[in-house]
């Protein structure tokens, strides 16, 4: 259940569609659903606005289904998995009608994105080739969370006039994604450019001393650019999640 549920069933009421016995009773069921190995959370979209995801990395391909199985029929319209493995993508493939896999991003969705409902544009920009994996999980979360996207790919600091080139979009921009591994300046050179909150995503790419991404993460975290923030290394949902609440904002 999310916020559009709550509405929906007090709309009813107020139009006369649903009682308030029944209202009530659809509003005080179980926060919560426990299968045995999980405890899905089915009120987060109440009290947050997005619903529960599967972090699939470290479960079972049978565990994912169940937990999908079970927030379907709770009512939950889009599911979003993230960090799916393959074996358990070929499952849900053959078991689910309404389910799409990305191989590249690992994002795994089961039903309709839903149309953009934020204020503008979230823009989702790299540094190179590269941090495409990361890259796509923040868009296609940006996206299932109802934001439209615009991806600026293979941007970085090496070619600045790739970067330059794509003012238009950078200056348009309600809130930018910016991602990179190596030294990780791209997030501080937006953050020089534009008039928006910037959230900066270390990749763990990079040769020896980049330390799987904690020389990017250091120096975004270092950024002399006001306005930028810094997600985990390689945390694209994170930086999506919360680049859609700020698109959110009215």
């Amino acid at each position: 259940m999310d916020k559009n549920s709550v509405r929906e069933i007090l709309e009813g009421v107020s139009e006369g569609k649903v009682s308030i016995d029944e209202a009530v009773l659809q509003l005080k069921e179980a926060p919560f659903k426990d299968i045995g190995y999980a405890k899905l959370d089915l009120h987060r979209g109440i009290r947050q606005g997005m619903s529960e995801v599967i972090y699939g990395a470290g479960k079972t391909p049978d565990q994912i289904l169940g937990i999908v199985r079970t927030l379907k029929e709770n009512g939950q319209k889009t599911i979003l998995i993230t960090r799916m493995h393959d074996e358990a993508a070929e499952l849900l493939e053959k078991e689910v009608s309404d389910f799409s896999y990305d191989k590249l991003s690992h994002i795994g969705i089961v039903g309709e994105i839903p149309e953009p409902t934020g204020v503008g544009k979230i823009v989702v920009a790299t540094g190179g080739t590269s941090d495409l994996p990361v890259a796509e999980e923040a868009a296609k979360c940006a996206e299932v969370y109802g934001n439209e996207v615009v991806r600026l790919y293979d941007v970085g600091v090496a070619g600045l006039h790739r970067l330059l080139g794509a003012m238009d979009e950078i200056m348009s921009a309600r809130v930018i994604i910016a991602i990179a591994g190596m030294e990780g300046a791209l997030a501080s050179v937006i953050g020089g450019l534009a008039d928006c909150p910037v959230i900066a995503v270390p990749t763990s790419v990079g040769y020896g001393a980049s330390f799987n991404g904690l020389s990017a993460l250091l120096s975004m975290l270092n950024s002399c650019a006001s306005g930028v923030s810094v997600v985990n290394i390689d945390n694209g949902f994170g930086a999506a999640y919360q680049a859609s609440m700020i698109n959110h904002l009215r």
